[in-house]
């Protein structure tokens, strides 16, 4: 028996470092290593939420993080460097249609829908920290044909809602496993969670995270051999200190080296993981758990990192009239 066809996600995040040389660099060895898919991110400085906790931060009596440290001012001037235009956007919908890739963006936001809505993505990602933003998850369903939903750092009720907010709906749509640890160790992996998100949705798959330089893509393949049906891995093509996600990113090489293993049968695929990947048991741990510590401490500053502003005021994608505020 042959696997059936694996959509893999060369994410491109700010690898790019805001220069559309750069990105079209990413597009062309992209499509030589095998993606299927290219993925940039709608992500304007403006958009950024200023939230107080977050300019010292907190540490506890123990010398743990209790909040992160990540002041306004300092993340406006390192996003506004790395901005994409909206006719950045068009160029690259037209680069990877041409490299015979999909296009990809995520929307961070409410707001942005209306300037990607028109330049050709069929498919938008809504990231982790929005798997429970019902308003703009079903903002993006009415714009778009197919949504691909990570779920890291989400709670079983808010994955099981947005489930059927887009069962009832109709819509096209995969559920990616995700874990918000950068990088995440193999033993918190997870990855009998796939089985559960089966139970939601009628594709599944994996966001990873992993550090590329010990674990490459073992975390991967194994997916794929759980039966994954998209694999997303954040994506470069310069050094690994060039770029903020370098130390888990990966490169043409290794995308070459999951397209080819996707491509083996079952059999095959058993065959090499019994071989070259020892860790696949420690990989798998939980169908169902609690958030880790690191997940919650993420989860607390990157949901509502981004909002939707109006009149001066702080508008999130998760309000429940959100899109009545904004008109939306």
């Amino acid at each position: 028996m042959t696997m059936h066809k694996v959509k893999l996600i060369a994410e491109f995040c700010q690898n790019h470092n805001g220069d559309f040389g750069i990105l079209s660099q990413m597009v062309d060895a992209a499509a030589e290593g095998g993606a299927t898919h290219a993925k940039i991110q709608t992500i304007f400085a403006d958009d950024l939420s200023f939230r107080p906790e977050f300019e010292e931060g907190s540490i506890g009596n123990d010398g743990s993080v209790r909040v992160i440290k990540r002041p306004y001012q300092a993340e406006y001037d390192r996003l506004k460097g790395l901005e994409l235009s909206y006719e950045q956007h068009r160029l690259f919908v037209d680069a990877c249609r041409k490299a015979g890739m999909e296009p990809l963006t995520t929307s961070f936001n409410l707001t942005s829908i209306p300037g990607i809505r028109d330049l050709g993505w069929r498919s938008v990602k809504v990231a982790s920290y929005d798997c429970g933003s019902t308003p703009l998850i079903e903002a993006l369903a009415d714009n778009f044909e197919e949504l691909i939903v990570s779920t890291g750092a989400s709670y079983d009720e808010e994955i099981e809602n947005t489930s059927r907010v887009l069962n009832a709906r109709g819509t096209k749509y995969t559920l990616l496993h995700c874990v918000t640890i950068y990088p995440t160790p193999l033993e918190a992996m997870h990855l009998n969670r796939l089985a559960y998100l089966r139970e939601l949705a009628p594709s599944v798959g994996l966001s990873d995270h992993a550090l590329t330089s010990q674990d490459g893509v073992k975390a991967d393949m194994v997916a794929i051999h759980m039966g994954a049906d998209t694999i997303e891995r954040h994506f470069t093509v310069l050094p690994v200190d060039q770029t903020r996600d370098g130390k888990v990113s990966i490169t043409k090489l290794h995308l070459r080296q999951m397209a080819d293993f996707a491509a083996m049968d079952h059999a095959a695929q058993e065959a090499y993981l019994a071989e070259y990947v020892p860790e696949r048991d420690i990989m798998l741990g939980q169908r169902s758990r609690p958030l880790s510590d690191a997940e919650l401490l993420n989860r607390a500053y990157y949901r509502g990192r981004f909002c939707n502003k109006l009149d001066n005021r702080q508008i999130f994608n998760w309000e429940p009239d959100a899109r009545q505020q904004l008109g939306l």
